[in-house]
């Protein structure tokens, strides 16, 4: 097994922290993994998001750690050099893809069409972010399932929330990117904690 395939295992759901400042990430990313979070993202739209990811790798060995709104070759390379071990982006893009290949680091490219996740997965994509989550309901996200292999996993993303998962999880998603629901610019690592802890309560109620 992958590092990312354990870190899916024991949690599905990636925390996205657009907007984290380094002087925050190490404490955010210990909230997090005491909650029982596996994969953590910085968007590199973030402040200084290089240094948050190396700050995070630091506090938070155990877990993945990555970038998100990756877009070029380059910034997978700039990730990797910072300790990431994933690299998320918003669309796919077969040179992010080789990249990331290259450098052994999990890819997760954005996709919204079926055409676009044949093509990731051809790519060697970890998972399938299906991005805006708002503009693929739950009954797009079946009728991809129908088709793509069985073993791809389709991560809404954009608009989850606890009370939202459940009517994706039935049309075959297999977690989530959660990204204001879970943590906004400036929020406390104490109350990042606690909403990780409703999406881990969310999490564990369905899967009874």
């Amino acid at each position: 097994m992958t590092d990312l395939d354990t870190a899916f295992a024991a949690n599905p759901m990636i925390a996205i922290l657009r907007g984290l400042r380094p002087d925050e990430a190490a404490e955010t990313a210990s909230a997090l993994t005491g909650a029982g979070f596996t994969i953590l993202e910085v968007p590199l739209n973030s402040p200084d998001p290089l240094d948050s990811i190396a700050r995070m790798v630091a506090a938070a060995p155990d877990a993945v750690v990555g970038a998100g709104t990756v877009l070029t070759a380059e910034q997978v390379r700039a990730v990797a050099d910072a300790g990431g071990r994933i690299i998320i982006a918003p669309n796919f893009d077969p040179r992010v893809a080789a990249e990331a290949r290259r450098l052994n680091l999990a890819y997760c490219p954005g996709v919204g069409t079926v055409s676009e996740a044949f093509g990731a997965l051809e790519a060697g994509a970890a998972a399938l972010k299906l991005f805006p989550a708002e503009m693929i309901p739950p009954a797009a996200v079946k009728a991809m399932r129908a088709v793509l292999p069985r073993e791809a996993r389709l991560l809404p993303v954009g608009g989850i929330a606890p009370d939202t998962m459940a009517v994706y999880l039935r049309a075959g998603a297999n977690g989530f990117g959660l990204g204001s629901a879970l943590y906004k610019p400036g929020q406390a690592a104490a109350e990042t904690g606690e909403k990780a802890r409703a999406f881990m309560d969310a999490w564990s109620a369905l899967q009874d």
